[in-house]
């Protein structure tokens, strides 16, 4: 992921999952896209490892503020995404004239 949405907890309070949930549902109306990538200070993990809440895989990154979520679209998805786009052509690209 090269872009995202860097979300600060300021409620400080619920589980990582449920912040994560409400970060996420702020990205769904700002981006209209589902994030599928999260990444968080490792203190936030307690060592539970990556896990995964509705389908937004969850990472620790060092670089990323404790109470910070780095929440987007990982490279893959946006490859995908640009790759199955229809083609545009302009008039003298038409193979079909």
């Amino acid at each position: 992921m090269q872009v995202g949405m860097l979300w600060q907890n300021e409620a400080r309070g619920g589980d990582l999952p449920s912040q994560i949930r409400r970060a996420a549902g702020y990205y769904r109306r700002k981006y209209g896209q589902q994030p599928n990538e999260c990444y968080v200070h490792p203190s936030m993990l307690a060592d539970a490892g990556p896990l995964e809440v509705d389908g937004i895989v969850v990472r620790p990154l060092e670089s990323v503020l404790p109470q910070h979520l780095w929440l987007g679209v990982g490279e893959a998805r946006v490859r995908e995404k640009v790759l199955s786009a229809p083609a545009v052509f302009s008039p003298a690209q038409r193979s079909d004239e």
